[in-house]
């Protein structure tokens, strides 16, 4: 049985999704490290009191919720690779799977946000929480911007060229990559 296969583009020079997904890939990515780096640097010159709020984190959450991203990451990559070969229907499944674990890092992340909040851990507490609050927040907004642009794939499911569908997973996988460097910064690393 002859099964047709999505036309991709396999130069050296042409990158899964475009070149722009890519440029934007590092920007963002060069953006969270400087933020990262900062954080790192300016825990240096006062552990203790860094270390004293970070323990006010919540690390069973940023645990479930770096599950709830490889997860998401893993199923829109698997998805990837079923809409290459042709299968609608586990693209279809694992897209929505995606999605899913998506809203799910989402909603456990806002309440969070709220426990925080409520708690009286805002921006202004202390330079530990002014980066815990600007890094995480900035990348609950990309991870908003991914769930909306994998909702736009499964909208468009039928018709999407591939090349759109790899700068969307590209995207999503920046959101995993940047939550890899942002777990062990602000919730592990003592």
């Amino acid at each position: 049985m002859h099964e047709n296969k999505i036309e991709t583009n396999q130069s050296l020079w042409y990158p899964p999704g475009g070149i722009l997904i890519w440029m934007i890939v590092l920007v963002e990515v060069l953006t969270f490290c400087l933020g990262i780096g900062s954080l790192v640097y300016d825990k240096s010159k006062d552990l203790t009191a860094f270390t004293d709020m970070q323990s006010h984190l919540n690390k069973s959450f940023a645990f479930w919720n770096t599950v709830f991203l490889l997860t998401s990451g893993f199923c829109i990559a698997t998805a990837v690779h079923y809409k290459t070969k042709n299968n609608q229907k586990f693209f279809t499944i694992l897209l929505l799977i995606s999605i899913v674990f998506g809203f799910a890092f989402l909603f456990l992340k806002f309440y969070e946000f709220r426990e925080k909040w409520l708690l009286g851990y805002g921006l202004e507490t202390s330079q530990f929480f002014s980066y815990y609050w600007l890094l995480t927040g900035f990348h609950y907004l990309h991870v908003v911007v991914g769930v909306i642009i994998l909702w736009i794939i499964y909208l468009s499911r039928k018709t999407i060229s591939f090349d759109n569908l790899e700068a969307g997973a590209v995207f999503w996988h920046m959101c995993d990559l940047i939550w890899l460097l942002l777990y062990p910064a602000l919730y592990l690393i003592q």
